[in-house]
């Protein structure tokens, strides 16, 4: 059974000309979001220590993307390309997070229904990256990403489903994904994952 469902707006064109014209600072954004990444689903194990059922799976993902950074910071460090000094802001995820609700219940949802539509994007992206490479170890590394992405989207729909029925699930994530589409076509082009 497919647990998430697919984004509703395809990336365009012009976004992936964006970031292979300036693949250098899309890679500082790409590091900047896995440690993002890494971070939020440890953010879940602190914020929600009682939701013991998701723990072990919130750990793998932080694990996984942490080793993501580290993979992408070697392929900087190969390139000459410095860390950026501090993380910058994320306008899709502030954008997301603008309309999530504050019920204890309700904000764990939209929280883990966020954090699948990101992954769900981020999959479509990285697969578009990988795509548009030429280099053989680049398409290597942003294909085994994208299908990694893709599980993470499953993971956390998997968490809300446990919590969550799935009726009330799929017509939040239903939710989720029209603002998701709305965000996309609003925000500049940049060489950014987001």
């Amino acid at each position: 059974m497919k647990l998430n469902l697919d984004i509703k707006k395809s990336s365009s064109p012009e976004w992936i000309a964006t970031v292979m014209s300036n693949f250098d600072e899309f890679l500082k954004d790409h590091a900047d979001c896995e440690r993002k990444a890494s971070a939020m689903a440890m953010s879940f194990v602190a914020k929600y220590p009682d939701r013991k059922e998701m723990i072990p799976d919130l750990i793998e993902t932080a694990l996984e993307e942490l080793e993501h950074f580290k993979l992408v910071y070697e392929i900087m460090e190969q390139r000459g390309i410095p860390l950026p000094t501090q993380m910058s802001e994320d306008p899709y995820i502030k954008a997301l997070l603008k309309t999530v609700r504050t019920g204890l219940n309700e904000r764990l949802m939209d929280r883990l229904l966020i954090a699948s539509v990101a992954e769900t994007r981020g999959a479509e992206r990285f697969r578009m990256v990988e795509e548009a490479l030429d280099d053989v170890d680049l398409k290597k590394f942003y294909k085994m990403l994208w299908t990694s992405e893709a599980k993470h989207g499953h993971i956390y729909i998997k968490m809300a489903l446990h919590y969550f029925s799935s009726d009330v699930v799929y017509s939040r994530l239903e939710y989720w994904l029209d603002e998701e589409s709305k965000i996309i076509e609003e925000l500049p082009l940049r060489p950014a994952l987001h």
